[in-house]
């Protein structure tokens, strides 16, 4: 990632929230989807390991989107790619992750190291002059957090609103109230319920590329923000929040060796296998690979590679077109009975597996090239960050997050553990090997060790 050596200027905001679940990732989309309706150049990031968000707001933006975040990319890397936006940007946002100061390198921890004003998104349906409260201990908590205010969501109508503007004891804090936006209903007649706007299931928000309507949805968010004071400031009013972004100090680390010149890595991009950050398709590249992408649940062939990376995604959702994938499945089994690599990571691993039992009890084939079964549960397995100890290397960093478990006597080769010493063993994932391929929950941040990498796909 090269980045201009000049200072750029651009209005930025990072929209928070005090928890998960108060609407800030409807925010962030319809803000960026309003702007880029009005032919601005919208830049939008997604704090922590999300691959999911993301869709969204590149739908929004039509722009990519990349994850910022303190421990897992690094701040050098936070910093370049700030900076490296707002020199193309008119507008920088990005979207928090759980609650404001949840975590010791919290939202508001990057919000203040990078000095970007915070815009608190609050579900405001079931209070009223609390609101003012809750405000003021986010505002003033952190009193060197940099502050723009607060956008009330699933606001009732005008009188709730005024309700909650009046408990303010700042009223420049007020950036106005948004009333809950319902997506298509559910089913037609006169008891059906509204369905969510950006619906979901267990692993977060069902991606926007899956819904033939997502961008009316996203245009519905944006027309309800358009009617708030947030939503009806010029440009020239968002200079109030115009951050200077300096050129990054030059890394420590250098440029990854090409330590995959000369091969191809074929990987699987799809709706089953969409779990994908954009930036380790450009280390791939960096380490000197030719990427080829192929689609499984379309019947596209295993194009020619040295070796595979099978991403994570939801293999459950897509059984049945998975394992009538027969040619595909073929053609697998003999890249393997070549030695030739596979990282697996997440539903990448388990679609590998002999199958998957869903929590009604019924039983999903899949590849059946990994010895072992998944099984689905309704509460969630892991979460988190993790880094993979591996010889003689730093540490890989990535993360966990799964519903479902996996039984095979396949052998474990290295844990991938939680960041605090002290947590032990307690949450490590470990990466199996059977022949050629290494598989895990693990979902790997490339850039963090990009070695590791390479020698999973097969470097010396």
């Amino acid at each position: 990632m090269s980045t201009p050596a000049t200072p750029a200027r651009c209005p930025a905001l990072v929209i928070a929230a005090p928890a998960s679940g108060q609407g800030k990732t409807t925010v962030a989309a319809a803000l960026a989807r309003l702007h880029t309706r009005a032919g601005r150049r919208v830049r939008v990031f997604k704090c922590g390991p999300d691959h999911l968000d993301p869709h969204w707001h590149e739908l929004a933006s039509g722009a990519p989107v990349h994850p910022l975040d303190l421990w897992l990319t690094g701040e050098h890397d936070c910093r370049a790619r700030l900076h490296a936006a707002a020199h193309e940007a008119d507008l920088i946002l990005i979207e928090g992750v759980m609650g404001l100061f949840d975590g010791q390198l919290s939202v508001a921890e990057l919000a203040r190291r990078l000095g970007i004003p915070v815009l608190a998104v609050i579900d405001a349906s079931a209070m009223g002059g609390t609101l003012g409260a809750l405000v003021h201990g986010l505002r003033s908590y952190w009193p060197d957090l940099p502050w723009a205010g607060v956008l009330a969501n699933r606001v009732a109508g005008a009188r709730h609103a005024d309700m909650l503007r009046a408990g303010l004891r700042d009223a420049s804090d007020w950036l106005g109230a948004v009333p809950s936006v319902a997506g298509p209903q559910e089913q037609p007649g006169r008891q059906s319920r509204p369905a969510a706007l950006l619906p979901e299931r267990q692993l977060g928000l069902v991606a926007a590329r899956e819904l033939p309507d997502a961008l009316a949805r996203l245009d519905a968010a944006a027309d309800a923000l358009q009617a708030t004071p947030l939503g009806r400031m010029t440009a020239q009013d968002w200079q109030r929040w115009a951050v200077e972004f300096p050129p990054p100090a030059p890394s420590a680390s250098a440029a990854p060796a090409p330590l995959l010149a000369g091969r191809r890595i074929a990987v699987a991009q799809d709706e089953a296998f969409c779990l994908i950050y954009r930036a380790n398709l450009d280390v791939l590249r960096q380490l000197g690979a030719q990427v080829a992408c192929f689609a499984p649940l379309r019947g596209e062939p295993l194009p020619a590679c040295d070796a595979l990376w099978l991403p994570g995604g939801f293999p459950e959702l897509h059984a049945p077109a998975l394992a009538a994938q027969s040619a595909l499945r073929e053609q697998l089994r003999q890249h393997i009975a070549a030695g030739k690599p596979i990282w697996a990571e997440g539903g990448g691993m388990v679609a590998l597996l002999g199958g998957i039992t869903l929590p009604d009890g019924s039983r999903a084939p899949l590849w059946d090239l990994l010895p072992g079964h998944a099984t689905l549960h309704t509460r969630l397995q892991a979460l988190g960050m993790r880094v993979l100890q591996w010889p003689d290397a730093a540490g890989l960093r990535g993360h966990s997050f799964h519903y479902s478990s996996t039984d095979t006597a396949v052998p474990i080769v290295a844990q991938a553990v939680r960041p605090d010493p002290a947590d032990g063993a307690a949450g490590a994932e470990p990466v199996y090997r059977h022949g050629s391929i290494h598989a895990s929950y693990f979902h790997a941040w490339f850039a963090s060790e990009p070695q590791v990498v390479a020698r999973l796909l097969g470097a010396a």
